[in-house]
């Protein structure tokens, strides 16, 4: 299945951008410019941790830029779905925090980044995006197809886990026969490349396909796996880092472009911060959703590094033959593979 490219993103020209964001009030005292952030999922610091992320960057912005700057919250999706808000900030001014949904289509290279079982902890994954040369390039390539500047990847709950209800899941081959929902065909292939069998299930229906038998488990961070209530229907949680959960902080490049250097430097100081502190928050929040998890009665798995590193040599070349199916330039894979330290060779 290829990733189509719509053609009906425009990026805004960078004049009109810029004097959209600069605005003045009798010619030396400039006006607040307020920033509209539009992102998923309810206005909720306990279900949310994109809200978390979206409130404290609200204020940090505003104390740094001393009011210059106000950020206009819109979550639940207010400014539209994922395509409608990412063509409304390639468009115009604006902020938007955007899942694979809303980036794909116009960098379908990010699938690359969920490539399963490439980080062995939180360190690994933040270097592989803070210092990669593979990140490096979809930053480039994001603002050159799109005018979008990739500020942040903020992190939405945690690794992905296999949970189920007929058996403790610690090893490939505890899969074999077992039905799972999957989100996309990607998650297909991984769970074909362990002997089961997936169903592509709307997150709406996960909660009845589970409890009525039409599927026999699924792979989500324990955040969502609480928001759904799939505990009350799963009885095993396997901690295989799957995958690492997360959205991405893109604005309008012209409109960032077009601040002057302090405000910029200002903008610029208080998303690093507001990044390291939902971090931070949301790695002390993973730990107590699975020890809530377990007081539910969900079994933990901890796979050791032996079973982990089957879990990588057995699913990795499914999902990396999915993604060539994707027209996606191979230097990306081997550039992301290099710097999550595995060598392109071996795959």
């Amino acid at each position: 299945m290829a990733v189509l490219r719509p053609t009906f993103f425009r990026p805004a020209p960078l004049a009109a951008a810029c004097l959209l964001g600069a605005a003045t009030l009798s010619g030396s005292v400039q006006a607040a410019t307020t920033v509209n952030l539009g992102y998923n999922g309810a206005p909720d610091p306990e279900k949310n941790a994109v809200h978390v992320f979206a409130t404290d960057l609200k204020k940090r912005v505003e104390e740094k830029t001393d009011g210059e700057i106000e950020l206009k919250l819109y979550p639940n999706s207010m400014l539209g779905e994922e395509q409608e808000r990412m063509e409304q900030v390639m468009s115009s001014p604006g902020l938007n925090i955007a899942s694979f949904a809303g980036m794909s289509p116009v960098v379908p290279e990010i699938y690359v980044s969920a490539i399963p079982f490439l980080f062995d902890d939180f360190d690994d994954a933040r270097q592989f995006f803070d210092e990669g040369e593979y990140w490096q390039a979809v930053e480039d390539d994001l603002r050159e197809r799109a005018g979008l500047e990739l500020l942040a990847v903020v992190e939405e709950g945690g690794f992905l886990a296999f949970t189920n209800d007929e058996r403790p899941i610690a090893s490939p081959d505890d899969f074999e026969g077992l039905r799972f929902r999957a989100m996309d065909p990607s998650q297909v292939a991984l769970y074909e490349a362990f002997g089961a069998s997936g169903t592509p299930i709307p997150w709406t229906e996960v909660y009845m396909a589970l409890k009525t038998g039409v599927a026999d488990g699924q792979m989500n961070p324990p955040m969502y796996i609480i928001l759904g209530s799939l505990y009350e229907v799963q009885d095993y949680l396997t901690l295989a880092n799957i995958q690492y959960s997360d959205q991405f902080l893109v604005g309008n490049a012209a409109m960032i472009d077009g601040w002057d250097e302090e405000m910029r430097s200002a903008f610029q100081e208080a998303v690093a911060e507001a990044n390291r502190m939902a971090r931070e928050h949301n790695e002390t929040r993973v730990d107590e959703r699975i020890a809530y998890l377990e007081e539910q009665g969900m079994e933990i798995i901890r796979p050791d590094e032996e079973q982990l590193a089957a879990f990588r040599e057995q699913g990795q070349p499914a999902y990396l033959d999915w993604l060539e199916q994707q027209d996606i330039a191979p230097r990306y894979i081997d550039m992301a593979l290099e710097d999550a330290g595995l060598d392109p060779q071996s795959e």
